[in-house]
């Protein structure tokens, strides 16, 4: 069983998550700019490769109500392009809350420490918010694969979570996720 690599995907960003091997843990990787758009996608092909990745899934933002505003018609257009250019499974997934999730673990995680000017801050912060509202948003897929609590009623392929997305554990550390091969995987 290969990585899950999640995208959290806005207008001039995406967050990238990536799962361990075993699928257990989902740690935010990095940010990826939208603009080129060529070399957004070659940027993510090379991560699919260097993490040996088997599934991508992609945070569709929907409406509070569950309808396809404009934000997830434009993120179904992404996903549409992202298609035609890997050649592993992808999966949208209902990403309602992510980014308040995210900002609020990262609120919680953060100790008082080295100070950095304000702009600096600003932008770091921006980039770290993307890669951990992906990383909520594969915890949430990841969670459902395991049998866990998810209702997914009144959708043909999107997972409903609900209003309650507080995911357990999301390592926010930001280190890169080991690279772990097994003898005989792809």
């Amino acid at each position: 069983m290969g990585r899950v690599l999640a995208l959290d995907v806005g207008e001039k960003r995406v967050g990238v998550a990536l799962s361990d091997p075993s699928r257990t843990l989902a740690r935010p990787l990095r940010t990826l700019s939208q603009h080129p758009r060529p070399d957004h996608f070659a940027a993510l092909a090379s991560l699919l490769r260097e993490y040996s990745v088997d599934l991508i899934v992609v945070g569709l933002p929907l409406s509070l109500d569950g309808t396809h505003g404009p934000q997830a018609r434009r993120v179904a257009g992404y996903t549409e392009a992202l298609l035609d250019r890997v050649s592993v499974p992808v999966v949208t997934w209902d990403e309602r809350y992510s980014t308040a999730v995210a900002r609020e673990l990262m609120r919680t995680a953060l100790k008082p420490g080295k100070r950095r000017s304000r702009r600096r801050n600003a932008v770091s912060a921006r980039h770290s918010l993307d890669a951990v509202a992906a990383s909520v948003i594969l915890r949430s897929y990841l969670d459902s694969q395991a049998g866990s609590d998810v209702d997914r009623e009144g959708s043909r392929y999107l997972g409903s979570q609900g209003t309650d997305t507080s995911p357990p554990e999301i390592d926010l550390t930001t280190q890169s996720p080991s690279r772990e091969t097994s003898e005989g995987a792809t």
